[in-house]
């Protein structure tokens, strides 16, 4: 079976992410508008009946922004926790019933091809999740917004073949930049986002041949 990974869009302006098994397909996060979504994938030649469903991470807007008139349009449904989808609906409550999909916390479930497991990370927002994937003989983990790497997602991002994972920021353009105190200390903290200086030095304790592809994601513009 063949994989194909594509990175829609990615950072604070939105993120969306495509992998699909050659028959079907599901996204990570619909933080673009849904008519740039539909876009890039006939960009890509891939139907959007081809899409069997949406993963989503957390309720910020840049990833959640073309989530209610995705699915509504188009019938899909979209997956994550009962206390994500508690944090999403009361500001996109026109996604209907019938697309909701509630999953639990490090329990698998299948998908068109895929073995999905939703794992916690620490970030802020009510809560953030990251996504182990199983598809082909490959193990695909999706980490887009973590202030650092905690004991419960350490295990998920190891046993990558497959690994995106956030890469956001210049520890010393940060500091010097321009943003007010509260947003530098907010990005920094242990439920920010991760500093270039933590991924690499992460990625280099993992390097190994069972790691064939990394895909930094969530990039500061």
């Amino acid at each position: 079976m063949e994989l194909n990974f594509c990175s829609l869009s990615s950072g604070s302006s939105g993120n969306c992410y495509y992998l699909g098994n050659g028959v079907h397909g599901i996204l990570i996060d619909a933080g673009i508008s849904a008519t740039s979504i539909r876009r890039f994938l006939a960009k890509m030649d891939i139907p959007i009946e081809s899409i069997m469903g949406v993963l989503i991470t957390h309720n910020h807007i840049d990833h959640v922004r073309g989530l209610e008139l995705l699915t509504r349009k188009n019938s899909l449904p979209a997956f994550t926790t009962i206390k994500i989808w508690k944090s999403i609906l009361p500001t996109h409550n026109k996604i209907t019933p019938d697309c909701i999909r509630e999953i639990p916390l490090k329990q698998k479930f299948h998908l068109s091809g895929f073995d999905i497991e939703a794992f916690p990370v620490c970030h802020d927002a009510p809560e953030t999740i990251g996504f182990h994937i199983c598809a082909g003989g490959k193990e695909i983990t999706i980490v887009t917004d973590l202030g650092h790497i905690c004991e419960t997602a350490a295990p998920y991002i190891k046993a990558a073949n497959l690994l995106v994972i956030e890469s956001n920021y210049d520890e010393q353009m940060l500091l010097n930049g321009r943003y007010p105190h509260f947003l530098k200390a907010r990005i920094q903290s242990d439920h920010g986002h991760l500093g270039n200086h933590q991924t690499s030095a992460f990625l280099a304790d993992i390097l190994s041949d069972n790691l064939t592809d990394i895909c930094l994601a969530h990039l500061q513009n």
